[in-house]
């Protein structure tokens, strides 16, 4: 069983930059889509970007522009490059694989064979 390990979260002031990983043991089918969600406390998962087979990426609204969604398929691992960070993106972010060509936010990962993550903490202080 594949899994998914994220790593890269930490505290950072308002304004700051961090770089998480999402680092797939064993082998991960090129088939997968992969993406990185976020939850924070009393507040329900939230899509924060995909990247499709083809390269091509989508964002959530909020963090156009602060946030960059990378993939190197040789080091089977995704990356979020997040930067200008605020307050109200302190969460658990998690990592997420799920087996459809073309899942968009609102539908991702709610399909049987979907991988998740165990998450990893970033917090932003004001």
């Amino acid at each position: 069983q594949v899994q998914l390990v994220e790593s890269g979260g930490g505290s950072v002031q308002a304004g700051g930059s961090l770089s998480l990983s999402c680092v797939a043991s064993g082998y991960l089918d090129s088939k997968y889509v992969m993406a990185w969600f976020r939850q924070a406390p009393g507040k329900e998962r939230e899509g924060v970007a995909i990247f499709y087979r083809d390269a091509s990426t989508t964002y959530k609204d909020s963090v156009k522009g602060r946030f960059t969604i990378s993939k190197d398929n040789a080091k089977n691992t995704l990356y979020l490059q997040m930067n200008s960070l605020k307050p109200e993106d302190t969460a658990m972010y998690y990592c997420a694989a799920d087996p459809r060509r073309l899942p968009d936010m609102a539908d991702f990962g709610t399909v049987p064979g979907t991988l998740w993550g165990q998450g990893t903490q970033v917090t932003v202080s004001s």
